[in-house]
């Protein structure tokens, strides 16, 4: 999850690190089920105070976006629609197969579109 912070910036970074990763769920980019980091771990990468990430996610749970799974941590939310959940799992574990496997992210689509074309 990479989330560009402005410390110059008039907007909140509380509200400014919400934005960022709710446009990211809206892209497809971080899709259900996906684990996001602590509070703690993403406050140390982003060099912001770990109560600015905790408001961050306590709206983003309040909006259904993120759910918290206690000592599992705190996840992408299902979008409601079990088949797309799915889909977006099985892509996820492919890509992290692939790349464990050596292949960069070229090569995966390269993989995909040849599929696709055939299929």
């Amino acid at each position: 999850m990479h989330v560009r912070i402005d410390p110059a910036s008039k907007t909140p970074l509380y509200e400014q690190l919400r934005a960022g990763i709710l446009d990211q769920v809206r892209s497809g980019e971080l899709i259900a089920e996906t684990k996001i980091p602590t509070v703690r771990g993403l406050a140390e990468e982003l060099q912001i105070a770990p109560h600015t990430v905790a408001k961050a996610y306590k709206e983003l749970e309040a909006q259904g976006v993120i759910e918290a799974r206690g000592r599992l941590g705190t996840f992408i939310a299902s979008g409601g629609d079990p088949t797309e959940d799915n889909a977006a799992r099985a892509a996820v574990a492919y890509v992290a197969e692939l790349r464990a496997l050596g292949m960069d992210d070229d090569r995966i689509r390269e993989l995909v579109d040849t599929a696709l074309r055939r299929g």
